[in-house]
């Protein structure tokens, strides 16, 4: 489980396999963003990329919110990545 904040969101062309992919980070710093790996220790992370497979938009989910995942995390492209967590919305950002 970790909390953070969506830094951007990816959006899939409409020929590439659906999926949408978001990064998460933390504002308090960069060692601040944790989860918990599959053996049960939490890790620092700078960034942690989120994906859900079969899906071209999830709603509520985009740059300036503040959500909790809830996965298994694993490495994808150099990144500590999780597929298809449970997500909760904590706060959106207000916009001007």
């Amino acid at each position: 489980m970790c909390t953070g904040y969506i830094e951007s969101v990816t959006h899939q062309p409409p020929s590439e396999q659906p999926f949408f992919s978001a990064v998460v980070v933390d504002d308090l710093g960069p060692a601040a963003l944790q989860a918990t790996n599959a053996g049960g220790i939490r890790k620092p992370y700078d960034r942690l990329r989120v994906i859900w497979l079969g899906r071209t938009r999830v709603p509520g989910i985009e740059a300036g919110v503040q959500l909790r995942l809830n996965g298994m995390v694993t490495q994808l492209d150099g990144l500590p990545a999780m597929f298809n967590p449970r997500y909760e919305i904590l706060s959106r950002q207000e916009h001007l």
